[in-house]
């Protein structure tokens, strides 16, 4: 341990002091953690500045692998960091790095662009220097070849070298909801701003939106369903609104209303379902270094503070929301000049479980927790920080392992877990852990039930290695609020069986609705969509008796309705004093209904 201590022989005994202290009491409390940073740590040796770490088993041999383009050392300034950096795991928590190309410093996303069974890489950056096609501009998607050995660019029409300071934190999502991938990242600091780029399936991209360049960000971006209407939401860290409502095909309107705001953005922000509603909420550290926790309510159509337990100043500058403790309920992370957890109850209270020590000072690079290195069915924790007394302080990168021991074949889902939304033919991430005492011959069976927790099931996948991650295309022929997926793990000992706790909805369905088609040659459009004081909703034909039309906000509410005459075509509603954001359009009439949808902007 001493050695990761840097300093006067004064301040390097003091640092082991309070290093071993924290250490012990990691050890007591009631998660406990242990550094398994063998090939990780100082391989290669890192610089200084923010970075990115993701996790997924990126050579398909059922162990989680840490990737990243690296700090301003990369490529090779100071430093052997060149190009996407691959940590290959051994499922016991020990690694071994293979990098290729020269370019980085920048944020890293996985996902699988071309839905060829590789896992694949997008990434913004601040070193373009390659002078090739990989590594030459600001954001880059490169395909993987399933080895996490080489990477080819896919990525015409993204931003190009010579933008203001490039890009960085970077992440994935179907914004569209077409079956593919599409790629958003945020600015480095200042000057460019967050965008999001749309996948059209030939490795060329389509700009769908852009927020100002000229704000402060804090670097963080994420693409997550915060309100729970099937759409990608943003949020990032910037001093704009920090979460945009995205509408399902590439556009968002700010989605922020209550949430703080900061010069430099919300720091450190990150997101989980703390509430376990189905939706995303965030953490962050707040400007004196305190860690917040904010839900959004839907029903109020407001963020709204979930913080109890949590420390209000303090030294935080990041945080991860992960189920650290595999309990079912949300726990929060948080990172500067240690690593601290803290365990959820569902209901915003917040009780510290763990503490692992970070040699001094022990400021934030980058974090991240959610998959489990060992299979003993708790997610970890890697992080990189900036160590050592100026001006040889440099960045450190770290792994931790949860320390429960590996018993018996066990599997957890988590994500779905219940009240999610996905829309029909989207592209989505399914994720679990498991127990898995013979993991490396362990496979992974995925079924879905539409109709209840009893079944009928269909089979989504079988024979998976046990990775804890699939990309999964949710079917076009759905609409359905009762759907449940089951996990069931195969190994030499025997096989083991989960479901998603609660259920989750497939299609344009709204709670109580089921979406049966219109009496034959009827139809609808919404215009203008986007839409602000009013919307007509116009018919392919005569009502043949009356009816109604109805707007329902991301919660399942009518917030809005208007009746229809038979023989009429159109039918016209204020949207006057309804919050900017996704609706769902119910058309009713002759016993019949039909459902579409509509974005409301401010």
């Amino acid at each position: 341990m001493s050695s990761l201590l840097v300093g006067s022989p004064v301040s390097r005994f003091k640092g082991l002091l309070v290093f071993l202290s924290a250490l012990a009491a990691c050890a007591w409390a009631d998660l406990g953690y242990v550094e398994c940073s063998d090939g990780f740590r100082e391989n290669p040796r890192l610089e200084g500045g923010r970075t990115e770490l993701e996790f997924a088993d990126i050579n398909n041999d059922g162990n989680v692998d840490i990737l990243c383009i690296g700090d301003h050392g990369n490529p090779r300034v100071n430093t052997l960091e060149h190009g996407v950096m691959v940590w290959f795991g051994d499922g016991h928590g020990n690694w071994s790095v293979f990098q290729y190309g020269e370019f980085g410093y920048g944020g890293i996303a996985v996902g699988d662009v071309n839905w060829d069974g590789c896992w694949d890489i997008g990434y913004g950056m601040h070193h373009n220097y390659s002078g090739v096609d990989l590594g030459d501009d600001m954001l880059e998607v490169a395909l993987g070849d399933g080895t996490g050995r080489m990477w080819t660019a896919w990525d015409d029409s993204l931003i190009p070298g010579g933008a203001v300071w490039g890009e960085f934190s970077t992440d994935f999502a179907d914004v569209d909801n077409d079956g593919d991938l599409d790629v958003g990242s945020t600015s480095f600091g200042y000057g460019f701003g967050a965008r999001v780029f749309l996948n059209q399936g030939d490795g060329t991209w389509r700009e769908s939106f852009s927020t100002p360049t000229e704000v402060n960000n804090s670097i963080e971006f994420y693409l997550r369903d915060v309100n729970r209407d099937g759409n990608a939401d943003i949020i990032h860290g910037a001093a704009e609104p920090a979460v945009y409502f995205g509408d399902g095909a590439g556009g968002f309107v700010p989605g922020d209303s209550g949430l703080p705001q900061g010069t430099r953005g919300l720091a450190g922000i990150s997101p989980g379902d703390i509430d376990n509603d189905g939706g995303f909420d965030v953490a962050f550290a707040n400007s004196g270094g305190g860690v917040e926790a904010w839900v959004w309510n839907g029903a109020a159509r407001r963020w709204q503070s979930r913080s109890s337990g949590l420390p209000t100043s303090g030294d935080f500058e990041g945080t991860q929301l992960c189920d650290m403790d595999a309990d079912g309920l949300c726990d929060l992370v948080a990172i500067g000049g240690q690593v601290k957890v803290w365990k959820g109850d569902g209901e915003g209270n917040w009780t510290e479980a763990a503490t692992i020590p970070v040699p001094a000072p022990g400021y934030y690079t980058a974090l991240r927790a959610g998959a489990d290195f060992d299979h003993n069915g708790r997610p970890d924790i890697a992080f990189v920080t900036d160590e050592g007394t100026w001006p040889n302080d440099r960045n450190y990168a770290h792994a931790f392992r949860e320390a429960s021991p590996v018993e018996s074949l066990g599997v957890l889902p988590v994500f779905p877990r219940g009240g999610e939304k996905f829309a029909n033919h989207s592209a989505q991430l399914v994720d679990w852990w498991s127990e898995a005492p013979s993991a490396e011959s362990t496979r992974v069976r995925l079924e879905l039930s539409t109709s209840g927790p009893a079944g009928p099931w269909r089979l989504v996948a079988d024979s998976l290695r046990n990775s804890g991650r699939y990309q999964w295309l949710v079917p076009d022929s759905v609409a359905s609020e009762n759907c449940f997926l089951r996990l069931t793990l195969t190994g030499p000992s025997g096989s083991a069986s989960a479901m998603t706790p609660r259920p989750f909805a497939i299609g344009d369905t709204v709670v109580g609705v089921a979406d049966r088609a219109f009496p034959r040659g009827l139809s609808f459009a919404v215009s203008p969509n986007p839409a602000r004081g009013q919307v007509c909703v116009k018919l392919g034909g005569p009502a043949v008796s009356p009816g109604r039309l109805s707007l329902f906000d991301a919660g399942g509410r009518r917030v809005r309705e208007a009746g229809l005459n038979a023989g009429a075509n159109e039918a016209r509603v204020s949207l006057d004093r309804l919050p900017a954001g996704a609706y769902l359009v119910l058309l009713e009439s002759g016993g019949r209904r039909r459902l579409g949808r509509l974005c409301k902007m401010d």
